[in-house]
């Protein structure tokens, strides 16, 4: 008995995959150039969104806690300890910090400036780096949906128009609809992208503000980090 319904089971999931299959395949060959072109950029921006979910979770963009760690060090006046905070997370936020610290700690305070900010704009261009694609894929979708759209129109009339009087709207309207599947279709692509672009967005964002933050902290840290350090030598 129990085979028997999964054996049922399984048949109306092959016979539903292959309708659906049949009608996405009757659905491209009649949107035409167009909808093809939507379809391979629907597939780019899907592998866009899903490399980019892997390159910032790679480059630790949501990590916080060892750049915490290490500003909580530093306002007790420890630069090394604040370093080694940093320097044991693999965060994007908790290298940063590091690098901060190390330029803070070596350099001038004018040099380290330079340096941190060009670490910064590196590091930023990195977390940003893929996102010019799609916003272009989530501008770009709609158009190809609107000319889909316009030349399914345009062929539905010159249809009417060589049938002369023997039109019959059911065949414009079925055309008109065929051509308004396009448009439907761009901005499923759009909708997400677009979603997908934001938030991104917002991510590298938090990045830099964050970035600014930090590098704020660490260079007004540094003169108490300083007189510090010349009032145990003074003591000694």
């Amino acid at each position: 008995m129990k085979r028997n319904l999964w054996c049922a089971m399984l048949d109306m999931s092959i016979f539903s995959w292959s309708d659906q299959f049949e009608n996405l395949t009757k659905f491209l060959m009649d949107g035409g150039p167009s909808i093809w072109a939507i379809a391979a950029v629907s597939v780019v921006a899907l592998a866009i969104i899903l490399w980019k979910l892997w390159r910032l979770a790679l480059m630790g963009a949501w990590a916080r806690r060892g750049a915490v760690r290490s500003l909580n060090a530093l306002r007790e006046g420890d630069f090394d300890q604040a370093l080694d905070n940093a320097q044991t997370r693999r965060g994007l936020r908790g290298r940063f910090t590091a690098a901060t610290i190390q330029h803070a700690k070596d350099l001038p305070t004018d040099q380290a400036r330079e340096a941190t900010t060009r670490i910064a704009k590196l590091e930023l261009a990195k977390a940003g780096r893929g996102l010019r694609g799609l916003e272009l894929i989530a501008n770009i979708a709609p158009l190809l949906g609107l000319l889909g759209t316009v030349l399914g129109m345009i062929a539905a009339f010159q249809a009417l128009q060589d049938s002369g009087s023997r039109a019959d709207p059911a065949i414009l309207a079925g055309g008109i609809w065929e051509a308004l599947l396009t448009t439907a279709a761009g901005m499923a692509v759009a909708i997400p992208a677009t979603v997908a672009l934001t938030w991104f967005e917002s991510v590298v964002d938090n990045i830099r503000q964050d970035f600014e933050d930090i590098a704020t902290q660490v260079f007004l840290a540094k003169p108490r980090v300083d007189a510090g350090a010349v009032m145990r030598l003074a003591a000694e």
